[in-house]
């Protein structure tokens, strides 16, 4: 609504909401005071970015109904960086929450979580706050160095002339390989999830598909065998036979979902869940059931990580660093011991792999401390040395 002075209405700034399609929530937050601000709704972000930008819109904060790891929360907060909207102070309002997702969306530069259900006074309290003090708090707070190592150009150029002559090279099989796994289990030739990546950037990570369709329903079933809680208690996992687990049932819908061909699976059923919130970041298995014979091969052969060659050429990811991780698996690695491995570049190969080939089992903490020792040592030079060291962990398998 616009206030009226002596020469006519004035506008308010605007308060933009962004994914309120519920409206007790809507109703939640127009019962809120918030001091000379208005609010205004967005159906999504692209819709908030093409009007702010467009119209010059005077947003003062930003408040999205959306949980942290999905498109309306860390997406949107790093696509408002990108393409340099003006910074104010953004809040999320979610279902479900954790100290490590806390941590994760803190740094990502989001200024505040509601779990809900929420307390209007302590909303009202925290927004105005921000929307009050934002210059005085992004002027004073401490300029931190950029951690993250940026992929230098001499890695660049390397990265896009590898990767773009091994795809023309290998046409012929991959283009085998996709009839191959269409043949033998009918379904998506590749599929896509979303991992995380240099300086937790979440993007997505492509594959051939070398599991039945239904792999995400068996892992309830296989927790005892995962080679990285061998040292732990065992865990009693609650899944049930529902298709989404607890965390997408709050949401209604797939919060965690995999991609191909029209076809969708859970990155975060039952199974992971109860690993999500067991003792290991990390979850695989020997000989694993749910993997099919071509797939066996091509894990094997490491042919299932050549579409990945394509992330490479979009600069997602490097031919050398450290593996970037599924999302259930990076927020269990926000501290300060294990978080040293996101500032070095994702990649299809890296250090663990190269010191670990043929040499048994690796642990969980040997792999990490791997990881974080090639993020402090990291040069295109250092590249150059392991890929001298041993060409086939270009391509190594993920069984090491």
């Amino acid at each position: 609504m616009a206030e009226e002075d002596i020469n006519g209405p004035v506008e308010l700034p605007i308060i933009a909401m962004v994914g309120f399609e519920d409206y007790t929530q809507r109703a939640f937050f127009e019962n809120c005071r918030f001091e000379g601000a208005r609010l205004a709704y967005f159906d999504n972000g692209l819709k908030l970015a093409q009007e702010w930008a467009e119209q010059e819109l005077e947003i003062v904060a930003i408040i999205s109904n959306s949980e942290i790891l999905s498109n309306g929360g860390l997406t949107l907060i790093e696509t408002l960086k990108n393409i340099q909207l003006p910074s104010v102070p953004f809040f999320l309002v979610v279902k479900y929450f954790n100290p490590n997702l806390r941590i994760l969306a803190l740094t990502a530069g989001i200024s505040d979580v509601f779990r809900l259900p929420m307390h209007q006074t302590r909303v009202e309290k925290r927004i105005n706050f921000f929307i009050r003090n934002w210059a005085a708090l992004t002027k004073s707070l401490a300029i931190r160095p950029n951690v993250v190592r940026p992929i230098g150009l001499a890695k660049r150029i390397f990265d896009i002339f590898f990767a773009g002559a091994a795809l023309i090279m290998l046409s012929p099989l991959l283009l085998l390989v996709m009839l191959l796994i269409w043949l033998e289990s009918k379904g998506p030739v590749f599929y896509y999830s979303r991992r995380a990546g240099t300086g937790f950037k979440v993007f997505k990570f492509y594959k051939f598909r070398s599991m039945y369709i239904d792999a995400d329903k068996k892992i309830k079933d296989l927790m005892h065998l995962n080679q990285y809680d061998v040292d732990r208690a065992e865990q009693k996992t609650t899944a049930g036979d529902t298709v989404l687990c607890q965390d997408c049932l709050q949401a209604g819908k797939c919060q965690y979902p995999l991609y191909g061909d029209g076809v969708q699976w859970c990155e975060k059923d039952g199974g992971y869940f109860s690993i999500a919130n067991s003792g290991s970041a990390f979850f695989k298995i020997a000989n694993d059931p749910r993997i099919t014979k071509i797939g066996n091969f091509i894990r094997n052969t490491s042919i299932d990580e050549l579409p990945q060659l394509w992330n490479v050429i979009k600069g997602d990811m490097s031919i050398v660093g450290n593996r970037p991780l599924p999302i259930y698996e990076a927020e269990k690695l926000t501290t300060d011991r294990y978080v040293l491995r996101f500032a070095a570049p994702a990649g299809i190969t890296g250090l663990w792999q190269v010191e670990k080939r043929g040499k048994g089992e690796m642990s969980e903490e040997e792999r990490l401390l791997l990881d974080n020792t090639y993020a402090k040592n990291q040069s295109f030079s250092n590249d150059i040395k392991l890929i001298l060291k041993t060409i086939p962990a270009l391509f190594q398998k993920e069984s090491v």
